[in-house]
Protein backbone atom coordinates (compact mmCIF):
# COMPACT_ATOMS: atom_id res chain seq x y z
CA UNK A 1 0.00 0.00 0.00
CA UNK A 2 1.08 3.41 -1.08
CA UNK A 3 2.06 5.80 1.45
CA UNK A 4 2.21 9.50 0.34
CA UNK A 5 4.68 11.73 1.20
CA UNK A 6 6.07 9.33 3.34
CA UNK A 7 9.75 8.36 2.15
CA UNK A 8 11.03 4.89 1.90
CA UNK A 9 14.35 6.18 3.48
CA UNK A 10 12.30 7.25 6.13
CA UNK A 11 10.53 3.94 6.86
CA UNK A 12 13.79 2.15 6.23
CA UNK A 13 16.09 4.14 8.63
CA UNK A 14 13.32 3.21 11.76
CA UNK A 15 13.05 -0.82 10.52
CA UNK A 16 17.05 -0.59 10.66
CA UNK A 17 16.55 0.96 14.60
CA UNK A 18 13.67 -1.37 15.22
CA UNK A 19 15.76 -4.84 14.14
CA UNK A 20 19.09 -3.30 16.41
CA UNK A 21 16.30 -3.24 19.51
CA UNK A 22 15.66 -6.96 19.08
CA UNK A 23 11.62 -5.63 18.40
CA UNK A 24 9.24 -8.54 17.70
CA UNK A 25 6.70 -6.12 15.71
CA UNK A 26 6.85 -2.72 14.12
CA UNK A 27 3.95 -1.11 12.74
CA UNK A 28 1.85 2.52 11.44
CA UNK A 29 -1.10 3.09 12.60
CA UNK A 30 -3.51 5.65 13.04
CA UNK A 31 -4.34 8.68 10.76
CA UNK A 32 -1.79 7.87 8.64
CA UNK A 33 -3.05 4.73 7.38
CA UNK A 34 -6.68 5.90 7.22
CA UNK A 35 -5.72 8.33 4.95
CA UNK A 36 -3.73 6.05 3.09
CA UNK A 37 -6.47 3.70 2.34
CA UNK A 38 -8.98 6.84 1.91
CA UNK A 39 -6.64 8.17 -0.98
CA UNK A 40 -7.33 4.12 -2.19
CA UNK A 41 -10.85 4.55 -2.46
CA UNK A 42 -11.40 7.95 -3.16
CA UNK A 43 -8.64 9.66 -5.08
CA UNK A 44 -10.26 13.06 -5.14
CA UNK A 45 -9.51 12.68 -0.95
CA UNK A 46 -6.88 15.06 -0.22
CA UNK A 47 -6.10 15.63 3.80
CA UNK A 48 -3.53 16.77 5.36
CA UNK A 49 -0.28 14.30 5.67
CA UNK A 50 -0.71 13.58 10.09
CA UNK A 51 1.72 12.98 11.83
CA UNK A 52 3.33 9.50 11.98
CA UNK A 53 2.18 7.09 14.65
CA UNK A 54 4.26 4.11 14.61
CA UNK A 55 3.50 1.23 17.34
CA UNK A 56 6.28 -1.69 18.51
CA UNK A 57 6.16 -5.03 20.58
CA UNK A 58 8.89 -3.72 22.56
CA UNK A 59 10.93 -0.51 24.13
CA UNK A 60 9.91 2.72 22.77
CA UNK A 61 12.38 4.16 24.54
CA UNK A 62 14.93 2.43 23.82
CA UNK A 63 14.42 2.32 19.76
CA UNK A 64 14.34 6.28 20.38
CA UNK A 65 17.24 6.74 21.80
CA UNK A 66 19.19 4.30 19.37
CA UNK A 67 17.85 6.51 16.57
CA UNK A 68 19.37 9.93 17.88
CA UNK A 69 22.36 7.75 18.75
CA UNK A 70 23.36 5.97 15.26
CA UNK A 71 21.84 9.11 13.43
CA UNK A 72 22.89 12.06 15.23
CA UNK A 73 20.96 15.12 16.43
CA UNK A 74 20.63 16.73 13.23
CA UNK A 75 18.42 14.03 12.30
CA UNK A 76 16.84 13.14 15.27
CA UNK A 77 15.66 16.27 17.03
CA UNK A 78 13.48 17.39 19.54
CA UNK A 79 13.18 14.11 21.58
CA UNK A 80 10.61 13.59 24.64
CA UNK A 81 9.84 10.55 26.29
CA UNK A 82 6.83 9.79 28.03
CA UNK A 83 7.58 7.10 30.59
CA UNK A 84 4.60 7.12 32.29
CA UNK A 85 2.55 5.96 28.96
CA UNK A 86 5.72 4.42 27.21
CA UNK A 87 6.17 6.68 24.71
CA UNK A 88 8.67 8.76 22.71
CA UNK A 89 8.32 11.55 20.44
CA UNK A 90 10.38 13.31 18.07
CA UNK A 91 11.53 14.50 15.35
CA UNK A 92 12.92 12.58 12.04
CA UNK A 93 13.84 13.74 8.76
CA UNK A 94 11.74 16.78 9.11
CA UNK A 95 8.69 14.36 10.01
CA UNK A 96 7.18 14.43 13.51
CA UNK A 97 7.46 10.62 14.84
CA UNK A 98 5.04 9.23 17.69
CA UNK A 99 6.43 6.12 18.73
CA UNK A 100 4.86 4.11 21.59
CA UNK A 101 5.39 1.05 23.18
CA UNK A 102 2.04 -1.64 22.21
CA UNK A 103 -0.20 -1.11 25.41
CA UNK A 104 -3.51 -1.91 26.53
CA UNK A 105 -5.58 -0.34 29.15
CA UNK A 106 -8.42 -0.35 31.44
CA UNK A 107 -10.82 2.41 33.23
CA UNK A 108 -11.29 1.75 36.61
CA UNK A 109 -14.14 4.16 36.37
CA UNK A 110 -15.90 6.38 33.88
CA UNK A 111 -14.12 9.81 33.05
CA UNK A 112 -11.01 8.87 34.92
CA UNK A 113 -7.60 8.52 32.99
CA UNK A 114 -6.99 5.04 32.05
CA UNK A 115 -4.93 2.14 33.67
CA UNK A 116 -2.33 1.13 31.07
CA UNK A 117 0.10 -2.59 31.14
CA UNK A 118 2.38 -3.53 28.05
CA UNK A 119 0.43 -5.41 25.40
CA UNK A 120 0.19 -6.81 21.97
CA UNK A 121 -0.37 -4.70 18.57
CA UNK A 122 -4.03 -6.44 18.62
CA UNK A 123 -4.28 -5.88 22.19
CA UNK A 124 -3.25 -1.96 21.22
CA UNK A 125 -5.35 -1.51 18.40
CA UNK A 126 -8.19 -2.30 20.30
CA UNK A 127 -7.77 0.08 22.83
CA UNK A 128 -8.16 3.35 20.23
CA UNK A 129 -11.54 5.47 19.50
CA UNK A 130 -13.13 4.70 16.05
CA UNK A 131 -12.86 1.42 14.03
CA UNK A 132 -11.66 3.85 10.64
CA UNK A 133 -8.59 4.77 13.49
CA UNK A 134 -7.48 0.88 14.60
CA UNK A 135 -5.84 0.04 11.61
CA UNK A 136 -2.32 -1.11 11.19
CA UNK A 137 0.62 -1.34 8.76
CA UNK A 138 2.80 -3.59 9.56
CA UNK A 139 6.47 -3.14 8.49
CA UNK A 140 8.54 -4.26 6.34
CA UNK A 141 6.15 -6.42 4.57
CA UNK A 142 3.20 -3.23 4.55
CA UNK A 143 0.56 -5.92 5.44
CA UNK A 144 -2.71 -4.54 6.47
CA UNK A 145 -3.73 -5.33 10.12
CA UNK A 146 -7.78 -4.31 10.12
CA UNK A 147 -9.46 -6.17 13.50
CA UNK A 148 -12.08 -4.14 13.67
CA UNK A 149 -13.98 -3.61 9.95
CA UNK A 150 -12.22 -0.38 9.30
CA UNK A 151 -11.88 -0.40 5.47
CA UNK A 152 -15.92 -1.18 6.12
CA UNK A 153 -16.55 2.40 7.54
CA UNK A 154 -14.21 3.94 5.71
CA UNK A 155 -16.03 2.95 2.24
CA UNK A 156 -19.55 3.64 4.34
CA UNK A 157 -17.98 6.89 5.97
CA UNK A 158 -19.06 6.34 9.05
CA UNK A 159 -17.60 6.39 12.40
CA UNK A 160 -18.21 3.45 14.67
CA UNK A 161 -16.94 2.87 18.24
CA UNK A 162 -14.78 -0.14 18.73
CA UNK A 163 -16.68 -0.84 22.33
CA UNK A 164 -20.03 -0.97 23.67
CA UNK A 165 -18.63 1.16 26.55
CA UNK A 166 -16.36 3.32 24.72
CA UNK A 167 -18.13 6.91 24.76
CA UNK A 168 -19.33 6.63 28.73
CA UNK A 169 -14.90 5.54 29.63
CA UNK A 170 -14.23 8.14 27.71
CA UNK A 171 -16.36 11.02 26.86
CA UNK A 172 -13.76 13.00 25.03
CA UNK A 173 -14.28 10.32 22.40
CA UNK A 174 -17.31 12.10 21.22
CA UNK A 175 -15.94 15.12 20.78
CA UNK A 176 -13.35 12.86 18.74
CA UNK A 177 -16.04 11.92 16.83
CA UNK A 178 -17.01 15.43 15.81
CA UNK A 179 -13.91 16.49 14.48
CA UNK A 180 -13.20 13.60 12.25
CA UNK A 181 -16.73 13.98 11.64
CA UNK A 182 -16.17 17.52 10.14
CA UNK A 183 -12.63 17.06 8.53
CA UNK A 184 -13.66 13.62 6.78
CA UNK A 185 -17.64 14.28 5.87
CA UNK A 186 -18.59 11.11 7.55
CA UNK A 187 -21.44 10.34 9.65
CA UNK A 188 -21.81 8.66 13.15
CA UNK A 189 -22.84 4.91 13.08
CA UNK A 190 -26.18 4.20 14.41
CA UNK A 191 -24.84 2.24 17.35
CA UNK A 192 -22.02 5.06 17.95
CA UNK A 193 -25.00 7.69 17.76
CA UNK A 194 -26.99 5.03 20.85
CA UNK A 195 -23.70 5.33 22.36
CA UNK A 196 -23.55 8.98 22.35
CA UNK A 197 -27.12 9.54 23.45
CA UNK A 198 -27.28 6.77 26.99
CA UNK A 199 -23.92 8.91 27.81
CA UNK A 200 -25.08 12.17 27.60
CA UNK A 201 -28.06 10.70 29.82
CA UNK A 202 -25.61 9.42 32.01
CA UNK A 203 -23.25 12.15 31.98
CA UNK A 204 -21.25 14.00 34.67
CA UNK A 205 -22.52 11.24 36.88
CA UNK A 206 -21.07 12.52 40.39
CA UNK A 207 -21.46 16.14 39.46
CA UNK A 208 -24.56 18.59 38.44
CA UNK A 209 -24.83 22.28 38.01
CA UNK A 210 -24.42 23.95 41.70
CA UNK A 211 -22.52 20.73 43.17
CA UNK A 212 -19.10 20.97 44.28
CA UNK A 213 -16.43 21.46 41.64
CA UNK A 214 -14.28 19.07 43.49
CA UNK A 215 -16.18 16.40 41.97
CA UNK A 216 -14.80 16.95 38.55
CA UNK A 217 -12.31 14.49 37.87
CA UNK A 218 -10.08 16.68 36.89
CA UNK A 219 -8.14 14.85 34.22
CA UNK A 220 -11.41 14.36 32.56
CA UNK A 221 -11.80 18.89 32.43
CA UNK A 222 -8.22 18.84 30.44
CA UNK A 223 -8.85 16.20 28.44
CA UNK A 224 -12.51 18.02 27.10
CA UNK A 225 -10.68 20.98 26.95
CA UNK A 226 -7.70 19.69 25.18
CA UNK A 227 -10.19 17.50 22.38
CA UNK A 228 -12.30 21.57 22.40
CA UNK A 229 -8.43 23.38 21.91
CA UNK A 230 -8.38 20.93 18.76
CA UNK A 231 -11.65 21.09 17.12
CA UNK A 232 -11.19 24.63 17.15
CA UNK A 233 -8.03 25.52 16.07
CA UNK A 234 -7.66 22.64 13.34
CA UNK A 235 -10.75 21.25 12.44
CA UNK A 236 -13.73 22.59 10.58
CA UNK A 237 -14.93 23.60 13.77
CA UNK A 238 -18.31 25.62 12.92
CA UNK A 239 -19.55 22.64 11.15
CA UNK A 240 -18.04 19.99 14.11
CA UNK A 241 -20.06 22.22 16.79
CA UNK A 242 -23.26 21.44 14.62
CA UNK A 243 -22.56 17.73 14.27
CA UNK A 244 -22.11 17.88 18.38
CA UNK A 245 -25.53 19.84 18.42
CA UNK A 246 -27.18 17.62 15.82
CA UNK A 247 -26.09 14.66 18.39
CA UNK A 248 -27.40 16.36 20.93
CA UNK A 249 -24.13 16.30 22.64
CA UNK A 250 -23.31 19.71 24.21
CA UNK A 251 -24.36 19.08 27.76
CA UNK A 252 -21.00 17.62 28.26
CA UNK A 253 -19.68 21.12 28.62
CA UNK A 254 -22.78 23.14 29.66
CA UNK A 255 -26.21 22.56 28.56
CA UNK A 256 -26.60 26.66 27.27
CA UNK A 257 -24.44 25.46 24.33
CA UNK A 258 -26.89 22.86 23.09
CA UNK A 259 -29.56 25.52 23.00
CA UNK A 260 -27.68 28.43 21.84
CA UNK A 261 -27.89 28.71 17.69
CA UNK A 262 -25.79 31.13 16.72
CA UNK A 263 -22.64 29.36 17.64
CA UNK A 264 -21.25 29.69 14.63
CA UNK A 265 -21.60 33.20 14.28
CA UNK A 266 -20.15 33.93 17.60
CA UNK A 267 -16.69 32.05 16.15
CA UNK A 268 -16.44 34.30 13.38
CA UNK A 269 -17.29 37.95 15.30
CA UNK A 270 -14.52 36.52 17.83
CA UNK A 271 -12.42 36.23 14.97
CA UNK A 272 -13.05 39.69 14.28
CA UNK A 273 -12.30 41.06 17.34
CA UNK A 274 -9.37 39.29 18.10
CA UNK A 275 -10.77 36.63 21.00
CA UNK A 276 -9.59 33.15 21.44
CA UNK A 277 -12.59 30.71 20.11
CA UNK A 278 -12.52 28.99 23.34
CA UNK A 279 -13.62 32.04 25.51
CA UNK A 280 -15.93 32.82 23.30
CA UNK A 281 -17.61 29.70 23.36
CA UNK A 282 -17.72 29.33 27.08
CA UNK A 283 -19.17 32.80 27.03
CA UNK A 284 -22.49 31.76 25.27
CA UNK A 285 -22.83 29.03 28.35
CA UNK A 286 -25.29 29.14 30.89
CA UNK A 287 -22.74 29.42 33.25
CA UNK A 288 -19.30 30.38 31.94
CA UNK A 289 -16.97 30.86 35.11
CA UNK A 290 -18.48 27.27 36.15
CA UNK A 291 -17.39 25.69 33.25
CA UNK A 292 -14.08 27.74 32.38
CA UNK A 293 -13.23 26.09 35.90
CA UNK A 294 -14.10 22.40 35.13
CA UNK A 295 -12.33 22.88 31.51
CA UNK A 296 -9.53 24.48 33.52
CA UNK A 297 -8.68 27.18 30.61
CA UNK A 298 -6.10 29.61 31.12
CA UNK A 299 -6.43 31.91 33.93
CA UNK A 300 -6.61 34.90 32.01
CA UNK A 301 -9.29 34.30 29.71
CA UNK A 302 -11.47 33.10 33.09
CA UNK A 303 -10.84 36.48 34.41
CA UNK A 304 -12.47 37.68 31.40
CA UNK A 305 -15.23 35.28 31.42
CA UNK A 306 -15.45 36.33 35.46
CA UNK A 307 -15.92 40.04 34.53
CA UNK A 308 -18.38 39.09 31.56
CA UNK A 309 -20.82 37.66 33.62
CA UNK A 310 -20.28 40.56 35.79
CA UNK A 311 -20.56 43.24 33.18
CA UNK A 312 -23.78 40.90 31.41
CA UNK A 313 -25.25 41.79 34.81
CA UNK A 314 -24.68 45.29 35.22
CA UNK A 315 -25.98 46.05 31.77
CA UNK A 316 -29.34 43.93 32.72
CA UNK A 317 -29.92 45.06 35.92
CA UNK A 318 -29.01 48.17 36.21
CA UNK A 319 -28.57 49.66 32.72
CA UNK A 320 -31.50 48.62 31.42
CA UNK A 321 -33.62 50.70 33.97
CA UNK A 322 -31.76 53.50 32.89
CA UNK A 323 -32.16 56.37 29.66
CA UNK A 324 -28.80 54.65 27.98
CA UNK A 325 -30.11 54.91 24.57
CA UNK A 326 -29.38 59.13 24.85
CA UNK A 327 -26.01 58.24 26.40
CA UNK A 328 -23.13 58.97 24.69
CA UNK A 329 -19.54 58.40 23.84
CA UNK A 330 -18.29 60.17 26.73
CA UNK A 331 -21.38 58.66 29.03
CA UNK A 332 -20.65 54.65 27.84
CA UNK A 333 -17.03 55.34 28.34
CA UNK A 334 -16.95 56.73 31.94
CA UNK A 335 -19.08 54.29 33.18
CA UNK A 336 -17.74 51.24 31.78
CA UNK A 337 -14.22 52.66 32.60
CA UNK A 338 -15.08 52.97 36.31
CA UNK A 339 -16.09 49.15 36.44
CA UNK A 340 -12.51 48.74 35.38
CA UNK A 341 -13.47 45.60 33.10
CA UNK A 342 -10.86 44.08 30.77
CA UNK A 343 -11.49 45.00 27.60
CA UNK A 344 -12.16 41.58 26.23
CA UNK A 345 -14.56 41.63 28.26
CA UNK A 346 -16.71 43.95 27.00
CA UNK A 347 -15.62 42.49 23.23
CA UNK A 348 -17.38 39.15 24.91
CA UNK A 349 -20.67 41.25 25.83
CA UNK A 350 -20.49 41.92 22.16
CA UNK A 351 -21.08 38.71 20.89
CA UNK A 352 -23.95 38.09 22.96
CA UNK A 353 -25.80 40.76 20.82
CA UNK A 354 -27.91 42.13 22.87
CA UNK A 355 -29.22 45.09 22.62
CA UNK A 356 -26.44 46.90 24.01
CA UNK A 357 -24.49 45.49 21.14
CA UNK A 358 -23.31 48.83 19.59
CA UNK A 359 -22.79 51.11 22.12
CA UNK A 360 -20.19 48.23 23.34
CA UNK A 361 -18.76 47.62 20.40
CA UNK A 362 -18.23 51.29 19.13
CA UNK A 363 -16.37 51.56 22.80
CA UNK A 364 -14.27 48.50 22.04
CA UNK A 365 -13.50 49.60 18.55
CA UNK A 366 -12.84 53.69 18.98
CA UNK A 367 -14.16 55.13 21.79
CA UNK A 368 -11.53 53.23 24.47
CA UNK A 369 -8.60 55.08 22.50
CA UNK A 370 -9.52 58.42 22.31
CA UNK A 371 -7.17 60.16 24.31
CA UNK A 372 -6.76 64.64 24.72
CA UNK A 373 -5.66 66.07 21.51
CA UNK A 374 -3.19 67.63 23.62
CA UNK A 375 -0.26 65.57 25.32
CA UNK A 376 0.94 65.74 28.99
CA UNK A 377 3.68 67.84 27.62
CA UNK A 378 1.75 70.11 25.59
CA UNK A 379 0.08 71.27 28.36
CA UNK A 380 2.79 71.41 30.91
CA UNK A 381 4.39 73.96 28.28
CA UNK A 382 0.87 75.53 28.35
CA UNK A 383 1.42 76.24 32.07
CA UNK A 384 -0.84 73.39 33.75
CA UNK A 385 0.95 72.14 36.54
CA UNK A 386 2.27 68.30 36.67
CA UNK A 387 0.02 66.55 39.40
CA UNK A 388 -3.88 66.32 39.59
CA UNK A 389 -4.68 69.70 37.77
CA UNK A 390 -2.91 67.87 34.60
CA UNK A 391 -4.39 64.41 35.20
CA UNK A 392 -7.69 66.52 35.82
CA UNK A 393 -7.02 68.39 32.41
CA UNK A 394 -6.29 65.98 29.74
CA UNK A 395 -9.40 64.09 31.33
CA UNK A 396 -11.21 66.80 30.39
CA UNK A 397 -10.00 66.95 26.80
CA UNK A 398 -11.29 63.52 26.32
CA UNK A 399 -14.34 64.28 27.65
CA UNK A 400 -14.87 67.16 25.17
CA UNK A 401 -13.11 65.11 21.91
CA UNK A 402 -15.68 62.18 23.44
CA UNK A 403 -18.69 64.19 23.41
CA UNK A 404 -18.72 65.05 19.63
CA UNK A 405 -18.23 61.37 18.84
CA UNK A 406 -21.23 59.09 17.70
Amino acid sequence: MELPGVSEELLHTLQSAVNACDVKRFALVGGAVRDALLRRHNRLFRGRLPDLDFVVEGDAELVARYLRKVCGERRVRDLIVHNAYGTAEFVLDGFLIDLASARQEYYPNPGLNPVVTPGTLESDLSRRDFTVNAMALELPQKQLLDCHGGQVDLVNKQLSFLHEASAVEDPTRIVRAARYGARLGFHLAPDALAQVESTIALWPWAWRFGDSLDSVPPALGTRLRMELELLLDLEPSQEALKLLQQWSAMPLFDDGLQRELRLSRRLVQAQRLGLPALSALVAAASDPVSLALRLQIPRRQQIWLEAFTDLRCWLELEVQCQPWSQWDAWEWTQRLEQKHWPHEAVALAVLDNSQFRRPLLRWWGRWRHVRSPLSASDLIAQGVRPGLALGNELQRRREQALRKMR
